[in-house]
């Protein structure tokens, strides 16, 4: 079921990109938004927007990957104000391409699997036997189209990815006669800290303004998945149907050995 009351809403990784354009997106005059993230300076900045909106906003510098501090965090947000919504978003990239076996790479890799994978548990598993209590939230999780295809270079990234999109998809229908709506978000390339250190060719690169919007438009409806944009959605899922011979040696092509 759609969850039309969005008073009370939960947004992790609100500090830069599509989570602070999310959080100017739902800072509207009588909202409650909790905003976390890892950069104090600009988590404030956003606060300060949202606050000017209308919204009452509190936030918390805390890592999602830290399961103890989460489950208190959200447990005492819903005391305060039962949650209406809560957007899993924090996530973090990071290539891994030519680290393969070396300490760098471990790091590196185990670092995204906590942000990306453990720090939506994080989010959402405290979220739900509340939620299922009163028989009515929503939950929304930010995944990528990467969670379509595997791309090298992004092996964990990507993998991450895809496992909370499939985690997302099951969970929705395991709540959904709880009268929980959830949501996965798959975007294509969103301009933001993340993607400007990504690949130098972005087609069709959303603003993160307009991808907020969007998603908000969305999420009233409460779909299964929100993919954008189309033509970028088409080519993957073109890509992500060929056998997988074919679908990896075209993915690998410029690769090389060093």
């Amino acid at each position: 079921m759609p969850n039309r009351n969005t008073e009370s809403v939960l947004i992790t990784g609100a500090s830069s990109g599509i989570g602070a354009a999310l959080a100017e997106a739902y800072a509207t005059p009588g909202a409650r938004l909790a905003l976390t993230g890892r950069d104090a300076e600009r988590l404030k900045g956003i606060a300060a927007l949202c606050t000017k909106a209308g919204a009452a906003v509190s936030t918390q510098v805390i890592d999602v990957a830290d399961r103890a501090a989460m489950a208190a965090f959200v447990a005492a947000l819903d005391a305060e104000r039962p949650l209406d919504l809560v957007i899993a978003n924090a996530g973090i990239g990071g290539s891994t391409s030519g680290l393969v076996g070396g300490d760098r790479s471990e790091a590196v890799t185990r670092r995204i699997f906590a942000v990306n994978l453990d720090g939506v548990l994080n989010t959402v598993l405290p979220a739900v036997p509340l939620m299922s209590a009163r028989r009515r939230g929503q939950i929304a999780i930010v995944s990528s189209l990467a969670a379509y295809i595997p791309l090298p270079g992004m092996a964990a990234y990507g993998a991450t990815k895809s496992a909370i999109k499939s985690y997302g998809e099951a969970l929705r229908m395991e709540l959904r006669p709880k009268g929980i709506g959830v949501s996965v978000i798959c975007p294509g390339y969103v301009r933001s800290r993340l993607t400007a250190n990504g690949p130098k060719v972005q087609p069709f690169v959303k603003e993160a303004s307009a991808a907020a919007e969007l998603i908000k438009r969305r999420l009233a409806r409460n779909p299964a998945v929100i993919a954008f944009p189309w033509p970028l959605v088409a080519a993957t899922w073109a890509v992500g149907a060929l056998p997988s011979w074919l679908k990896l040696h075209l993915l690998s092509i410029g690769l090389r050995d060093d």
